[in-house]
């Protein structure tokens, strides 16, 4: 009976089980879907080629086991180097010891 109780209770919460995990689009991320309204709107050549490079740019961190927020993070702690300090020297403060 507990045991049925359990898996019942289980049931009714697997809907949340899915709410964290990546929206997909053709097995791309899901923000890629947003190059599709473009596609209807302005169809060349160039706008394919451009939104293509930018589905194989979320594969390529994808397979480097990157979410797209992820990596942009990634790239500009990257670009920023090692030494970030957060505040300009000026604000910094320094310790007074008055005892």
């Amino acid at each position: 009976m507990v045991k049925e109780l359990e898996n019942l209770e289980a049931k009714m919460n697997w809907h949340w089980r899915d709410t964290m995990r990546t929206v997909r689009f053709l097995s791309f991320d899901g923000r890629c879907a947003l190059l599709v309204p473009v596609w209807l709107f302005y169809l060349r050549w160039s706008t394919i080629i451009i939104s293509f490079i930018i589905f194989y740019v979320f594969r390529f961190f994808e397979n480097k086991g990157l979410r797209f927020p992820s990596a942009l993070r990634a790239f500009r702690s990257w670009m920023v180097g090692r030494k970030r300090s957060g505040l300009l020297g000026v604000q910094k403060h320094r310790f007074i010891d008055y005892g």
